[in-house]
């Protein structure tokens, strides 16, 4: 499978990040399989960049999803769930929040979407009209490695400049 990752950097060896906000699926190194959610989101990583002549890049990294899968621990949420929703406030609300997956793959909270999620945090929506609300909402995939152990079934391929 082709993922890619959108930066304002070549990124030929992977690496967990860790910041001191919390993301969706908890540290990792993040991918996408659709390539223009990378291009957009290798776009808006270069706007706010402070390098000068910064340029947006999509990294294109081959995933070898049927090994890994037989060897670590991967969680898929296909939709938006209770669950899903659960997962990604532990994740966003908690830094220090560990999961038990290698690899977890599913849903993107971003924009709108991360609206929808940030009224749930904040008590001002509960959690089952926060699912009604994103089934009208386009939300994007992401494929969070989020072990060294995951990333070597991550083999850089190339990059583009956008």
């Amino acid at each position: 499978m082709i993922v890619y990752h959108g930066s304002d950097t070549v990124v030929e060896k992977p690496e967990i990040i860790v910041s001191e906000i919390g993301r969706d699926f908890g540290f990792g190194f993040y991918t996408t399989d659709i390539y223009e959610q990378a291009t957009r989101w290798a776009k808006r990583k270069t706007l706010m960049s402070k390098k000068v002549g910064s340029k947006a890049i999509v990294n294109n990294y081959e995933f070898e999803v049927e090994t890994a899968e037989k060897d670590l621990k991967i969680k898929i949420f296909t939709e938006p769930s209770l669950e899903w929703i659960d997962f990604v406030i532990a994740c966003r609300s908690d830094v220090l929040f560990k999961h038990e997956y290698d690899i977890v793959i599913g849903n993107i909270a971003n924009d709108k979407v991360g609206e929808t999620i940030s009224f749930v945090m904040a008590g001002i929506m509960r959690k089952e009209d926060a699912l009604d609300r994103l089934k009208f909402q386009q939300i994007n995939n992401q494929i969070c490695f989020n072990t060294n152990r995951a990333l070597k079934y991550l083999k850089f391929t190339a990059y583009e400049v956008k």
